[in-house]
């Protein structure tokens, strides 16, 4: 399988783990399919920081898409040489999934901290506050004591829930994407192609010509300026 190929499968599942955790976020803003919690700021305030919606939803589209479009990505190739085009794609594509990683990390953090602290409701006096969040998670092990929480309706469960659905795919996101760098950096270094057949044809187009005035360092030395030049700007 080549690496761009990797890329592309990659790049696909992102983009429905990315769709996944928005709406796992939206749903966290309507317990019940109720409306009037969101408007009366009753919810956690780690609902209001969009981990799912920005970190593992829109940030995570940006390197979905460029590996899916990775395989048919010249990179413009240098000095004659198609493969190293091909190559600068795939170091180039490093880079968009450090980007994957810090959108994946953010979900993490955030659904993580959402579980540790746990959903703001009603208590037996009638009061709306964090009910759990002295126990440091250890609600999560006792589910008799979410009775606590009078309104919003098993709004633990409703909490509990989405916050690990987000946990768990931002996960996998970070999972991927960190494959996504190791992939990226190999097909760089490696090669673009690694079936037998494409690399006949990469070595074809990589051999230098005997007519060809710039030997292969030019093009080794091109792909790391242009790396330096994506890293600045």
């Amino acid at each position: 399988m080549c690496y761009g190929k990797c890329a592309r499968c990659i790049g696909y599942s992102l983009v429905g783990l990315a769709v996944l955790c928005i709406v796992a976020n939206i749903l966290l803003y309507f317990p019940n399919g109720e409306t009037r919690y969101a408007s009366e700021n009753h919810l956690s305030y780690f609902v209001w920081f969009f981990s799912g919606i920005i970190g593992g939803g829109l940030l995570m589209l940006l390197p979905a898409f460029v590996f899916i479009g990775l395989e048919q990505d010249d990179c413009c190739g240098c000095c004659g040489h198609e493969n190293c085009g091909k190559r600068c794609a795939m170091l180039s594509s490093v880079l968009a999934a450090l980007i994957g990683i810090a959108g994946s990390g953010y979900c993490v953090i955030v659904a993580a901290l959402g579980l540790a602290e746990g959903p703001r409701c009603m208590d037996y006096f009638g009061q709306w506050n964090y009910t759990f969040a002295s126990t440091k998670g250890q609600y999560l092990l006792d589910t008799s004591t979410w009775s606590q929480c009078i309104e919003p309706k098993h709004i633990v469960e409703w909490n509990v829930s989405l916050f690990s659905i987000l946990l768990a795919l931002g996960g996998i996101e970070f999972i991927l994407c960190l494959i996504q760098v190791i992939n990226g950096v190999l097909g760089g270094i490696c090669g673009y192609c690694c079936s037998r057949q494409q690399v006949r044809i990469c070595v074809k187009i990589t051999t230098p010509r005997q007519d060809h005035n710039f030997p292969l360092f030019h093009c080794n030395l091109y792909i790391l300026l242009v790396l330096i030049c994506k890293t600045l700007y």
